[in-house]
C-alpha cells in the first residue's frame, strides 16, 4: 500500500503536466492594409470576422497593432486543434456566404488588404499557459522573433528554461506566450515570443537592466562559448486592439 501511494505521489504531477501540454496548432497572421484602409479592416474584424472565425472552430488568441504602424499592419494569432483542422476551418470560412457578403460590402470603397503573411507555430515547452489575460490597464507588448542557429534550438530553449525566463521576470518583464515555428525545409527555425510591459519606456528600461545583469552575462557567455545560438533577432512593439483577448 505504501509503495502504491508513493508511486501515485510521484507520477501524479507528471500525469498532470502531460494533461496540460498545449498541442494546439498556432498561426501568426499579419495583414498589411492599403493606405487609409486599416480602420475598415478593424471594423470588419470587430463586427464580423472574429465571430465567423469562432463559428468555424478557430480560436482568437490575440490581436495587436504596431506602435509605429508605418505599414498599416494588423498582427494576430489564431489557434486550432491541428493542421488539418486549420485547413478545414479556413476552407469553410472562405466559402461561408455570410463572410462573402461581409467582405464584398466592406470592399465597396476599395480593397482593404494588400498582403498577408502566415507563420505556423507550436507552443514551446517553456511557455506559460497561452490564454486570455487583461492587465489593470492596456499593456504594451513586444513580439520577438529569434532566428535560431542551425541545430541549436534545444540549447536556446534550455537557456531560456534555466536562465532567461527567470532573469527577464526579475526585470519586471511579463511572459505571455512562447512558440517555435513548425519546421519547413527552406526556412530557419525560429523562436517567436510575446512579452508585456506597463509602458514602452518601462519595457526598454527592463531590457537595459536584463542585458547588464551579471547573471545573464555569465549565462550567455557560457552557452555561446563554442557557437552562437541565435543568428538574428527581430522585434515589433505592439498595442492591443479593443477586441483582443490579451490586453
Amino acid at each position: 500500500m505504501k509503495i502504491s501511494l508513493l508511486l501515485i505521489a510521484i507520477t501524479a504531477p507528471l500525469l498532470l503536466a502531460a494533461q496540460k501540454t498545449d498541442t494546439r496548432y498556432y498561426e501568426l497572421r499579419v495583414y498589411y492594409c492599403h493606405p487609409g484602409r486599416l480602420d475598415a479592416l478593424l471594423e470588419r474584424f470587430t463586427n464580423h470576422t472574429t465571430k465567423l472565425f469562432e463559428k468555424h472552430g478557430m480560436e482568437n488568441v490575440g490581436y495587436w497593432l504596431p506602435l509605429n504602424n508605418t505599414e498599416n499592419a494588423l498582427y494576430y494569432v489564431l489557434a486550432y486543434p491541428s493542421k488539418s483542422a486549420r485547413d478545414s476551418s479556413w476552407k469553410a470560412f472562405s466559402s461561408d456566404t455570410v463572410w462573402r457578403a461581409v467582405a464584398a460590402k466592406s470592399e465597396e470603397s476599395g480593397k482593404i488588404v494588400a498582403k498577408v503573411t502566415s507563420t505556423f507555430m507550436e507552443a514551446a515547452g517553456i511557455s506559460p499557459a497561452i490564454k486570455p489575460s487583461v492587465g489593470k490597464t492596456d499593456r504594451v507588448f513586444e513580439l520577438r522573433t529569434y532566428y535560431i542557429s542551425a541545430g541549436r534550438q534545444d540549447e536556446l530553449l534550455n537557456r531560456f528554461r534555466n536562465h532567461s525566463l527567470r532573469l527577464l521576470s526579475k526585470q519586471g518583464i511579463e511572459h505571455i506566450a512562447y512558440w517555435t515555428t513548425v519546421p519547413l525545409a527552406d526556412q530557419p527555425q525560429k523562436l517567436v515570443y510575446i512579452v508585456a510591459y506597463p509602458t514602452e519606456d518601462a519595457g526598454k528600461k527592463s531590457w537595459d537592466g536584463f542585458r547588464k545583469d551579471p547573471d545573464w552575462i555569465k549565462a550567455k557567455a557560457e552557452s555561446e562559448k563554442d557557437h552562437p545560438l541565435v543568428d538574428k533577432v527581430e522585434s515589433v512593439w505592439l498595442k492591443p486592439v479593443s477586441f483582443s483577448k490579451i490586453k
